[in-house]
């Protein structure tokens, strides 16, 4: 359980000490741009909701501050505040995998798998893509599977030589989720026009494309509406400097609008560069709230409706 105001057990040093070793990756202890040393303390747990949403777009295979904290940890604390599940989100091929197996284990997560848009310049260069895809193909045949993710482009990490073995990944990825079914989630970082571009060129798209973490403006809130995109907000909407970030909620379709912590990174505000984890999503349900104008209840309950037309319903509704 987790009692607001009070960091929830799992997440104490004292109580879930990190191994030694742990399997998974380690999040970076420094900002990535600044590069100061963290607070590696988890926040403490926010008011519940008043009605369940689910976390659209998190990593439980990373291990972040000084705790090592099982899925069925991280759901548990969740479940308490009002997030009655999530969507766990593979960028390579280890951790769709890991997704997978989370997801058979407990019926509140659902998994996406894919190779992360950085990923595919690297493993395009060392020729091992097309066995790696085939890896993602397999696993996108099983039933926990909800979505195909996150695929998308990325010019911060990526430069120009990389670009068109992401433009080749991003097309092989959706059009394995056309032909599975499947929601397509989007990572779209430092390229929202050629992100437009692919997804206009495509010869088909599945019926939920996501915009995880979605970074864009009020123009691209408005070019999604036209599309009937999903835009998935995340804890970046509360940061003070995310001016136009706020502006595209404003502006974004009420029946498009998806909430994710994309933990353990993108901690809300006043927690920014702490470990992050499903339980903050109330964090950031409370300010997507304010910027609407709308009452709490009746968000999450647009939120979880929201949810289910572009996953399917596998968590109680709100």
């Amino acid at each position: 359980m987790a009692n607001p105001g009070e960091t929830p057990a799992a997440y104490r040093p004292e109580v879930s000490p990190a191994a030694d070793g742990a399997a998974g990756p380690v999040r970076s202890q420094r900002e990535e741009k600044s590069q100061k040393k963290r607070r590696l303390h988890y926040p403490p747990a926010p008011e519940p909701l008043p009605v369940p949403v689910v976390d659209n777009h998190a990593h439980l295979d990373f291990r972040d501050g000084m705790v090592q904290v099982s899925v069925a940890e991280h759901l548990d604390a969740a479940e308490s505040v009002g997030v009655s599940g999530a969507v766990l989100v593979g960028y390579d091929v280890a951790s769709s995998q890991f997704g997978v197996r989370a997801a058979q284990a407990d019926q509140r997560a659902r998994a996406a798998v894919a190779l992360h848009p950085n990923e595919a310049p690297q493993l395009t260069a060392n020729g091992s893509y097309d066995d790696a895809f085939a890896e993602i193909v397999r696993l996108a045949e099983q039933p926990s599977v909800v979505a195909v993710g996150e695929t998308g482009l990325d010019y911060f990490r990526t430069g120009e030589d990389g670009r068109s073995a992401q433009q080749r990944s991003f097309f092989d990825h959706v059009a394995l989720a056309v032909e599975r079914d499947l929601a397509v989630q989007v990572h779209d970082r430092d390229a929202h026009g050629d992100v437009v571009a692919v997804l206009d060129d495509a010869p088909a798209l599945p019926g939920s494309v996501v915009f995880h973490c979605f970074s864009g403006d009020a123009e691209l809130a408005a070019i999604c509406n036209r599309h009937g995109w999903y835009m998935s907000f995340s804890g970046s909407v509360t940061f003070k400097n995310s001016h136009d970030l706020r502006q595209a909620l404003e502006v974004a379709d009420p029946h498009l609008i998806l909430v994710e912590t994309d933990s353990p990174f993108l901690t809300p505000h006043p927690y920014r560069g702490q470990p992050n984890a499903p339980y903050m999503v109330p964090q950031t349900m409370r300010v997507m709230a304010q910027v609407r104008g709308a009452r709490l209840s009746q968000l999450c309950q647009q939120v979880m409706l929201n949810t289910h037309q572009a996953y399917g319903q596998w968590t109680a509704a709100g």
